[in-house]
């Protein structure tokens, strides 16, 4: 009969703990990186295998090659563009555990409030911080979601070109990189619709896969701009909450008294 006893104590003592650290967890802080992490993913890898896809096409189809010495072409703002791509990628990965950590401890600090744990004036100014921070990314990543509307923009207009020569027949159509701004005015680099290049590039699966895949790209930067907004409401609801939880300490501490005569 103790043994039973001691048994159920045993396990209810288990699932209170349960129960208290999954209170613990911050879950707005959690979907918002969850949704950050998807949103980076996406963005990174299908852009960087939609700029290796676009490489191709231009070296295969349009007949360019790279530019010796230290002359910076297309090739070469690809290339930096991979590297960018590395770097968001890393950064980003960074920032979303330091928003996690910050949760964590936020939420830690208003659900013990009335115990040991104290809100410190270091930690509102870490959360302010955030608050800046993510700010400014969320601003950044709408530039990037703007950014990288243009290829989807130009794709679109290769794949009308290659639908429409399929459905008009003796239709002449062309399509010049100088209207994107990929080549120099002085370089004709220009492609038509009667070219044997033309049409092997309409009937690959090259383009189509790298039109599709600077989508999917476009669509992770709307997400990560989507998480930037979730994490600035859960980043101002904890400051809140950290604020008035100060207060609530210096009423505990100096009294109802203190607090109205600032004393």
């Amino acid at each position: 009969m103790e043994e039973n006893m001691e048994e159920g104590q045993t396990q209810k003592g288990c699932f209170e703990c349960c129960i208290k650290c999954l209170g613990g967890i911050p879950y707005a802080s959690l979907i918002a990186t969850i949704l950050l992490y998807a949103g980076v993913a996406l963005f990174c890898g299908c852009g960087h295998e939609a700029l290796s896809g676009t490489v191709n096409i231009l070296q295969t189809y349009f007949e360019m090659a790279r530019a010796a010495g230290d002359i910076i072409d297309v090739f070469t703002m690809i290339d930096i563009f991979k590297y960018v791509i590395y770097g968001i990628a890393a950064a980003f990965f960074v920032y979303g555990i330091l928003l996690m950590v910050e949760g964590f401890f936020t939420t830690g600090a208003i659900k013990d409030l009335y115990g040991d744990f104290k809100i410190t004036t270091c930690g509102r100014c870490v959360s302010a911080w955030f608050i800046m921070l993510t700010y400014i990314f969320m601003l950044a990543w709408l530039g990037v979601t703007a950014f990288t509307s243009l290829p989807v923009y130009m794709y679109f207009n290769l794949w009308t070109i290659c639908r429409n020569t399929t459905l008009v027949e003796g239709a002449n159509l062309c399509l010049d990189l100088r209207q994107f701004g990929i080549v120099t005015i002085g370089e004709e680099k220009k492609i038509c619709t009667m070219s044997e290049n033309f049409l092997r590039m309409c009937e690959s699966t090259e383009l189509n896969m790298t039109f599709h895949l600077f989508i999917v790209a476009l669509a992770g930067a709307g997400a990560a701009v989507i998480a930037m907004v979730h994490y600035l409401m859960v980043l101002s609801a904890n400051w809140a909450y950290v604020k008035d939880a100060c207060r609530m300490q210096k009423y505990t501490s100096k009294g109802p008294l203190h607090i109205m005569y600032n004393i």
